[in-house]
């Protein structure tokens, strides 16, 4: 029987280009997913374009990102950042040009398109429909979950957002969960068909994120050996709740006010989301609490830097309201840094409660501090955590991630044309 391979796939990441430097403005751990899954797929023969919104008007039209990936850069409205609440206005521009970019080239050029995050997906469907390949969508955070759980101060998602988010669902021919509670999230609060979603857990880059010394890390980031150091990462908004950790270090060093000496709080990021609208939130709250002068705000680090603020830290707080996964979470623990994650979402998958780190419940300062001070006072404790981090870490790889997806786009392709599986080509 006739078999239809799969052998490349446009994927669409309307409003956060993969080139982007993840912990500030909208890129985060979708852009690593988007990054380090293309690169994987290309090493199985899967060739992929990554379209994109330009935002600057020096951009090449097309950059090569790795062998066999490409990213398309389109005109859709200013070269500039727009705030993700306006980018449903360039929908028909950034369409037109994926459109355009299809057309130069034979009928067939795409097997699938793979879209993430709502907007993208609104742009899938058209696409889909025109091309007459399926959709495959991945949600990454979802309207309904991140309303359920606001952080104080944050706002409701529009009620646009969850139409465009019900609507990709209903027409997407496969969805990718992050995780299993992500996956029944879909299917019980947006309606989704159980057949048609799928879970693919996300990876971690093991050869950037590994164990090495502690002391050399902290001695290139300037850090003193007997620090202790509780490290944040990610982006500045009220999502991601970097508030807890400073209120919970306030809380300890009013426990125990000797920890000041060697106490370091470590932020490492930039405003991003609700958290533009205060940029200098930590600043301020650092100085209402006491504590400016432990606290040390870093920009966004490329990897390999980043790597070295997780080898350095004696633990690594995830505090976030919402997650579908946590990519944070998983590079430290492959780092050999234990995680303390609040209970939620996809950190209850990436963190091994009390073999790789601890879930904390709730966002109360006084939970928080009670569960960091066992990392500052419990160092044979910590180092139990730190070995099985290690080993939890290593059970994932962008490698398995990629032939997962390359397996969910030939069910598919399959589905679709009601054609044998073609995993191989």
């Amino acid at each position: 029987m006739r078999r239809r391979p799969v052998n490349r796939v446009a994927t669409i990441s309307m409003h956060t280009s993969p080139l982007d430097q993840p912990g500030t403005g909208d890129a985060g751990g979708m852009n690593v997913y988007i990054v380090e899954s293309a690169k994987r797929l290309a090493q199985l023969g899967v060739e992929v374009d990554i379209f994109t919104r330009a935002t600057a008007g020096d951009l090449p039209p097309v950059t090569e990102l790795a062998p066999g990936v490409l990213v398309r850069h389109l005109t859709a409205g200013p070269y500039e950042e727009l705030d993700r609440a306006d980018m449903p206005s360039q929908l028909c521009a950034f369409l037109s040009g994926v459109l355009r970019t299809e057309a130069m080239y034979d009928p067939g050029r795409y097997d699938v398109i793979h879209s993430h995050y709502w907007l993208s997906g609104q742009v899938g469907w058209l696409a889909k429909e025109r091309w007459g390949v399926p959709l495959v969508h991945t949600m990454h955070t979802m309207a309904k979950v991140k309303n359920l759980l606001l952080a104080r101060d944050d706002r409701p998602e529009p009620q646009a957002r969850v139409v465009g988010e019900e609507q990709v669902v209903e027409i997407a021919d496969r969805l990718v969960a992050n995780t299993a509670d992500e996956a029944q999230e879909l299917i019980d609060l947006y309606g989704a068909p159980e057949e048609r979603v799928a879970v693919v857990n996300p990876g971690v880059n093991l050869t950037v994120f590994q164990p090495a010394s502690k002391g050399a890390a902290r001695h290139r980031l300037g850090l003193p050996q007997d620090a202790h150091v509780l490290l944040f990462v990610g982006r500045i908004q009220p999502l991601k709740a970097p508030d807890v950790l400073l209120r919970a270090a306030s809380r300890m060093l009013i426990e125990d006010p000797s920890l000041r000496e060697r106490l370091i709080v470590a932020c490492v990021g930039g405003p991003s989301g609700n958290g533009l609208a205060r940029p200098a939130l930590l600043v301020e709250l650092a100085a209402e609490l006491g504590i400016s002068d432990v606290v040390r705000l870093v920009p966004p680090a490329p990897q390999e830097e980043l790597a070295d603020w997780y080898r350095a830290a004696d633990v690594t707080v995830v505090p976030s309201y919402s997650e579908s996964f946590g990519l944070v979470a998983l590079e430290s623990q492959a780092c050999g840094t234990p995680v303390a994650a609040a209970a939620v979402g996809g950190l209850r998958t990436a963190v091994r409660d009390g073999v790789s780190g601890v879930l904390v419940d709730g966002h109360d300062a006084h939970e928080w501090s009670r569960a960091l001070r066992r990392f500052v006072t419990s160092p044979r404790w910590r180092e139990h955590l730190s070995a099985g981090a290690r080993t939890h870490a290593a059970a994932f790889g962008w490698q398995a991630t990629a032939a997962h997806l390359k397996d969910v786009y030939a069910e598919a392709v399959a589905h679709l044309h009601r054609l044998p599986l073609a995993i191989n080509s």
